[in-house]
């Protein structure tokens, strides 16, 4: 199998596996560390919490669920975001931290998983030719953008939460927070 889903099938194995590995090694982190802004950001020399990788998730996947929402409804789609421009990702990024700042990291990762729950059932609810039979943005299938802003994500911040958990030691973690 290619590493770029191009089948119905092959977009939700992406999702489900990226996602089942990601809340993995969020729920191995304890919610003392989740607001620690020791992880690098959309916008280069920011640094970023756990908590903000996940509403960043969370605003990613909302978005896909708008554009298709509006698109089943013949209405007009602003890509990415109203008021944000593909050059203004980092500003975009911010605006998705800022949304859920105010969450807990357990209703941040219920959200999550809500999303992509969301996502999935949109998925298997579409035909085939819907999600790879044309292009729907640009030169892009409807399947490669949900790919583009779901999957493709996960593995990148999965990458940076690995290394987030190496840094803070899981053993020292824990008995520098107290009980979580």
């Amino acid at each position: 199998m290619s590493s770029i889903p191009d089948s119905k099938q092959a977009l939700l194995h992406a999702i489900e596996g990226s996602v089942k590995k990601l809340i993995k090694d969020y729920r191995e982190i304890p919610v003392c560390m989740s607001k620690v802004n020791a992880i690098e950001g959309n916008i280069k020399g920011t640094k970023i919490s756990v908590c903000d990788t996940v509403s960043y998730l969370i605003g990613w996947g909302n978005l896909v669920l708008k554009w298709c929402d509006r698109d089943k409804q013949g209405l007009n789609i602003d890509f990415p975001e109203t008021g944000y421009k593909w050059n203004e990702l980092g500003n975009l990024a911010q605006h998705f931290h800022q949304q859920h700042q105010s969450k807990s990291y357990q209703t941040l990762l219920n959200m999550l998983e809500n999303t992509t729950s969301q996502i999935l059932t949109l998925i298997e609810s579409l035909p085939e030719d819907k999600l790879y039979g044309e292009n729907w943005y640009k030169s892009y299938t409807l399947g490669r953008m949900i790919q583009l802003n779901t999957s493709s994500p996960m593995k990148n911040i999965r990458t940076k939460i690995r290394k987030f958990k190496r840094q803070y030691n899981q053993a020292d973690a824990h008995s520098s927070c107290g009980r979580d």
